[in-house]
């Protein structure tokens, strides 16, 4: 039996002595426990992902420095004696993604990454090169394999080896960034790949956000039988603790291609304390897609704030569902009182949107003021005689200098507050409503907006709290309200339909022939097919924002600005 510690951390890119500083005291929080073994995440000691910093060589010679004095700070601290499994930069002439094993104040073992992927998270293709050996660390008399990430996505790959080299574990660590129902797709995975090394593996993966990315932990221990031994909850910053059964390492083992094994020791002989100080092996519970979405929402913006240096937000607050949503995450977040909100009317405004904007900041304890622009647009008005959609844009665009101008006074990060059905239209307005340093819903569809909405306002009834979002920002219709009697359904169509199309566009890139096909009008499909190809050159310009989707824009969806391909064209 081996006491095994997953470090489910927060790490941030570049910040190497303080990523350092957290193993070993994370460390300390599992030897507190009784562990034997702990494993931190992908890229641990840099953070992930480090783009084009890997390319600097002094980048590269850092994370390998770190790595030497994190050995020596473990063992002089007394944790020298308890195996860890740490992420980080390696170079071999070429960078590499590596695992690393310190014990007794030694880096004993290293492992280069086998699989590099080849999606739109993370392209490490283009940054590192693939290892070739597979390391097995003999520890307390079990042999334990070290594997990273995508090596548990690849058939035949480094689990098949290690099944016959007959390791008592293999350890995967990761930076999985988080993506909608993603957590349904890890178990079967490494159920699949526990059967094939016929050992137990335990997958270690960090709760964090890095610019549009979020990671959300669900670190695991699968069985060889397929069975989950431990699994995190998502989104918890903790050190999850789980007894694992494993066969000791045989006394000649079988000569295995590529095999390297390195270290020793025996099984502890004695008793050792019960589990304290750290999180008990339990299974936990899956969260509702709701829950989950809004965790992502808030790590992700609290994670860009505080990683940046900025202490508040300023957002306008225009009475509708989206900014009152990005305020309620802003609260969430950091708190309400870092939250500074802006209500701009002009003289399309209702007076509910007023109000409703009022009711926001007093419900969340947010900052609120008012800043009437009419007669900043009678001042651009009087002299470019503008009309139709130049004069409604010129209104976005003075509210979003308005906060630029607030922002560059007062020092908070603007929060664009547009969604992902929106940005995908093109139904923003460049330089006015898309401007900002960070879109915290820019990849949530409308319809999920108002779901979380409601979500969140059940959650505080529950709990018996004020909740947070006003119900009639729910309820009323939307409206940008840059002309008289102005609402979103007379430019677009119902966000239910629209959204339905888009996820087939978008997402899934199916073409018109085949979303008409599923029962949709030929010209509505054709239309908003139109309107989101046209409409790449405004996203190109959109602040960053969380990615909870497969297919985000900016990060994961590229089209060429300029193209003449129109989907659907005869």
């Amino acid at each position: 039996m081996l006491r095994l510690g997953l470090a489910q951390v927060n790490t941030t890119v570049g910040d190497l002595a303080g990523n350092a500083e957290a193993v070993v005291r994370r460390t300390a929080q599992a030897a507190a426990a009784g562990a034997d073994l702990v494993a931190f995440p992908e890229m641990m000691l840099t953070g992930y992902p480090v783009e084009d910093l890997v390319l600097r060589p002094a980048f590269r010679a850092a994370s390998r420095a770190a790595l030497e004095k994190l050995a020596t700070e473990l063992d002089d601290a007394g944790l020298g004696e308890i195996g860890v499994i740490v992420g980080f930069v390696d170079e071999d002439p070429h960078p590499r993604n590596a695992s690393a094993f310190l014990l007794g104040g030694q880096v004993v073992a290293r492992y280069n990454k086998h699989h590099l992927p080849n999606y739109g998270v993370f392209d490490e293709r283009r940054y590192f090169v693939p290892g070739s050996e597979l390391t097995v660390v003999r520890h307390l008399g079990v042999d334990i394999a070290l594997t990273v990430c995508e090596d548990a996505w690849q058939d035949d790959g480094p689990f098949t080896v290690a099944g016959a080299a007959g390791v008592g574990l293999v350890v995967n660590i990761n930076a999985s960034p988080y993506e909608r129902n993603k957590d349904d797709v890890r178990l079967p995975l490494l159920q699949r790949r526990a059967v094939e090394a016929g050992a137990p593996v335990a997958y270690v993966n960090m709760v964090s956000g890095q610019d549009e990315l979020v990671f959300d932990g669900d670190s695991m221990v699968v069985a060889p039988d397929g069975s989950a031994l431990m699994r995190a909850a998502q989104f918890v910053e903790d050190v999850f603790l789980v007894d694992v059964p494993v066969a000791p390492a045989a006394a000649a083992p079988p000569d295995v291609s590529g095999l390297v094994r390195t270290g020793g020791g025996a099984p502890p002989g004695v008793a050792r304390p019960a589990v304290g100080g750290a999180q008990p092996a339990v299974v936990a519970e899956r969260i509702p897609d709701e829950e989950e979405v809004w965790n992502a929402l808030v790590i992700g913006l609290r994670d860009y704030v505080v990683k940046n240096g900025f202490r508040s937000v300023v957002l306008g607050m225009s009475g509708g569902i989206d900014s009152a949503v990005v305020a309620a995450v802003a609260a969430d977040a950091i708190g309400g009182a870092q939250v500074y909100g802006v209500s701009m009317p002009s003289a399309y405004s209702s007076e509910h949107s007023r109000t409703d904007a009022s009711d926001l900041a007093e419900r969340l304890g947010a900052h609120y003021r008012e800043v009437a622009i009419r007669p900043m647009v009678e001042a651009f008005m009087g002299p470019l005689q503008l009309t139709g959609l130049a004069a409604e844009n010129i209104q976005a665009r003075i509210r979003g200098t308005t906060l630029m101008a607030l922002s560059n006074a007062e020092g908070h990060l603007v929060l664009a507050t547009g969604n992902k059905s929106e940005l995908a239209v093109g139904y923003s307005t460049i330089y006015g409503d898309a401007v900002g340093g960070f879109a915290p819903i820019k990849d949530v569809p409308k319809t999920v907006v108002w779901r979380l909405a409601r979500w969140r306002n059940a959650q505080a009834e529950r709990r018996g709290e004020t909740l947070p979002i006003p119900p009639n920002s729910i309820s009323k219709p939307p409206s940008a309200e840059l002309s008289p009697g102005q609402l979103d359904s007379d430019s677009l169509p119902d966000y239910e339909v629209l959204d339905s199309i888009l996820e087939r566009y978008v997402d899934h890139d199916r073409s018109v022939p085949e979303i008409v096909a599923d029962g949709f009008d030929p010209e509505l499909v054709a239309r908003v097919a139109r309107m989101v190809d046209a409409a790449e050159w405004k996203r190109r310009q959109y602040p960053p924002g969380t990615k909870i989707s497969f297919k985000a824009f900016g990060r994961d969806r590229r089209l060429p600005i300029t193209n003449r391909w129109r989907e659907g064209a005869s």
